[in-house]
């Protein structure tokens, strides 16, 4: 079952960059260093699970690769913008990232700082400028992603993280830290994905991807807690400072478990094998 899902994964990658690639063909000759640097930040790593998400979804709901694919580009921008922001000083201060020097250590803090901000706006293009869906669909997934990654969603969880370097005292916080941080924008990916397809955003179908959504982006996110324990990297705002190695492992599989549960009746199984794929990496 994994090396299926895996194989997809590595083709959802392949077309993911193919797409992204187009909408940086060309740049103005003064900012070519601003588009080499957006290239390198979007381009050549990373698994593409929102993406993939937004494609998956649309395709089980019957809509093409093609009318969904921007805002897969979209959702995978947004997703790569926040990783250069993360990685800078003022915030997480990692030089490497997927193997190979960060942004800011590659191209210098202020194009780090730049290129980031550039993939955000660029993302919000990807949608507006998709001519297989309509403008009002357009409009409506734009203020998906904005909501998602705004103040009230990605934005909002990096600040309860980093801002005062404070550790959280307990886990409601944190689950609430991560439902911001790394879970809006997963939700969001299924989100486009209806959207793409003509699914309203208040179905019983969209509701129960949402919820799956929801259960696999906090699953990640404790099984990441979990690999960093066993690394012995230093435990901050983890799962594993609330609960035991055995307890976090049980409750990833239950809320993985619910959430696969909760698409039973819509999914053709790849929903079910990317669910424990993300939760089946090796302790």
């Amino acid at each position: 079952m994994l090396e299926n899902i895996k194989s997809r994964l590595e083709a959802n990658s392949r077309l993911l960059e193919e797409a992204l690639s187009e909408y940086y063909k060309q740049a103005d000759k003064d900012c070519v260093l601003l588009n080499e640097a957006q290239r390198y930040g979007a381009l050549g790593g990373g698994k593409r699970i929102r993406a993939f998400l937004t494609l998956s979804i649309a395709e089980l709901l019957g809509a093409s690769k093609e009318s969904a694919l921007p805002y897969a580009c979209a959702i995978e921008l947004m997703h790569a913008s926040s990783l250069i922001h993360d990685d800078m000083p003022c915030m997480d201060n990692d030089d490497m990232r997927r193997g190979k020097p960060a942004l800011h250590k590659a191209y210098g803090e202020t194009l780090a700082l730049i290129s980031g901000d550039a993939m955000m706006i660029k993302a919000f293009e990807c949608i507006l400028t998709n001519e297989a869906i309509s403008n009002d669909i357009n409009a409506k997934a734009a203020l998906l992603l904005a909501e998602a990654a705004g103040d009230g969603g990605m934005l909002a969880g990096q600040t309860i993280d980093t801002v005062g370097t404070q550790e959280i005292k307990d886990i409601d916080t944190l689950i609430k830290l991560h439902v911001l941080k790394t879970g809006k924008l997963i939700c969001a990916a299924v989100l486009l994905g209806c959207l793409a397809a003509g699914e309203k955003t208040d179905s019983e179908r969209t509701r129960a991807f949402f919820t799956y959504a929801q259960n696999i982006g906090l699953a990640f996110q404790i099984v990441d807690d979990i690999l960093d324990y066993y690394d012995g990297e230093r435990q901050i705002n983890s799962f594993i400072t609330f609960m035991s190695v055995d307890e976090a492992k049980a409750y990833a599989r239950k809320i993985t478990e619910e959430g696969i549960s909760a698409v039973r009746s819509y999914d053709d199984g790849t929903l079910e094998e990317l669910a424990i794929y993300l939760t089946a990496r090796e302790y």
